[in-house]
């Protein structure tokens, strides 16, 4: 065990935080870190929408989900180029290279122009349904532009304005970007559908029971070695996100949600009390331990765990290259999203449709506003009760081997 913790922690983790720190990575995660508000804004109209359930005392306020969370595929598309330029240092092309993105973004989602040249735009296109194509756009868009930017029609001791010369050093990879747009445009080849059946058994395999416990043990195992689960926000992200959408729009058509692998499951309903690797227990627990430094521990992280943010207890347990209390993390991340899985697929709690991500709020309060379904508020205890006897013995371990520890000061 120690041979391996010290290749985790000497090769493996080291490695894997310089791949979160590639260009490439990091904007696409960055660019997603950037939208967070936009999802926040949509979870509070759907919280909108719950309480009108209840009882319409409230105006509808969808028109503001649909220009938010509504509106993701086109925040990325600019995002994505204009995080790419300004990595790579080329800050004064960055705002362009963010523009080219929207530009070629809109091109590419297929837009209809009639006679009277009024263009009609597929609204579902700009949303979660357009994340891939807005990655793959992005990224592409940053790769030209970026690369256009190691050249120069001017000298360094060039008397022009320096807008000048960003105008003319912009415009033949502006237009190479645009012009391969076109070309698609005016051959009737549909870029977006595409790009979505490229993606589409990525989509599978992340909505399947072994794609969604394998994530949700990934996130729970490199965490467990101070590796933030960012890193593999680049692919769950687009998924979960599309995977509400789909739901939601299953749900329009009368028909039921099928996707299980969202957000609103993973974090705001079932799988992460507390955080990643269902720490919450483990906090509690923490309150009444026998060492004292646990039981300080317990009551500084008690809190914030409560309202899921686990960083406190995960480092300052801590959790990270502690292998008594890694192995119950990763057992957490492996039997939680199992359970919820099999549960929400067998029809005994329903699968939420609509946005919530409001993963801040405490457990099981968002359980129930996640689909309002009572059921979910059970499945969360049996969890809850299952994590408790996971946590339990590991804990005990623990706190004896401080308790000795303490004895020898």
């Amino acid at each position: 065990m120690q041979k391996v913790m010290k290749f985790m922690q000497t090769k493996f983790a080291p490695r894997v935080n310089k791949i979160t720190k590639n260009v490439w990575i990091a904007s696409i995660q960055d660019s997603v870190m950037a939208i967070l508000p936009f999802i926040l804004v949509g979870s509070l109209i759907t919280l909108v929408s719950l309480i009108n359930e209840i009882k319409p005392i409230l105006p509808d306020m969808s028109l503001i989900n649909s220009f938010s969370f509504g509106m993701l595929g086109l925040f990325i598309s600019f995002l994505i180029p204009y995080n790419v330029l300004e990595k790579k240092k080329y800050h004064d092309k960055k705002q362009l290279s963010g523009l080219t993105g929207v530009t070629m973004y809109l091109m590419l989602i297929v837009p209809t122009i009639n006679e009277q040249n009024q263009i009609t735009f597929d609204f579902d296109r700009f949303g979660a349904a357009g994340m891939f194509v807005a990655i793959v756009v992005g990224l592409f868009v940053g790769l030209i532009m970026s690369t256009a930017s190691r050249f120069s029609f001017f000298n360094e001791d060039s008397t022009l304005p320096d807008f000048i010369i960003v105008w003319f050093d912009t415009l033949i990879p502006i237009f190479i970007l645009l012009f391969i747009a076109w070309l698609l445009l005016i051959n009737n080849i549909d870029f977006f559908d595409i790009i979505v059946k490229i993606f589409e058994p990525l989509q599978k395999i992340g909505q399947s029971l072994p794609g969604f416990v394998i994530i949700c043990f990934l996130m729970a195992f490199l965490y467990s070695f101070g590796i933030s689960t960012w890193v593999l926000n680049p692919i769950i992200f687009p998924v979960m996100v599309k995977g509400i959408a789909d739901n939601a729009a299953l749900v329009a058509k009368g028909a039921e949600a099928i996707n299980i692998n969202t957000q609103e499951v993973l974090y705001t309903g079932w799988v992460a009390f507390g955080g990643i690797g269902y720490t919450m227990p483990l906090a509690i627990l923490l309150l009444f331990a026998k060492s004292s430094t646990l039981k300080a521990i317990g009551k500084a992280t008690f809190a914030p765990s409560l309202f899921n943010i686990n960083e406190p207890i995960v480092f300052g347990a801590p959790i990270v290259f502690n292998p008594i209390l890694m192995i119950p993390m990763w057992i957490n991340g492996l039997i939680m999203p199992l359970i919820t899985y099999i549960v929400l697929r067998s029809g005994w709690v329903a699968i939420p449709y609509k946005a919530f991500q409001l993963w801040y709020l405490p457990y099981p309060i968002s359980t129930y506003l996640v689909n309002g379904d009572w059921r979910g508020v059970v499945l969360f205890i049996v969890l809850t009760v299952l994590s408790f006897i996971i946590w339990y013995p590991f804990f005990k371990v623990y706190d004896l081997q401080k308790l000795k520890e303490e004895a020898t000061y």
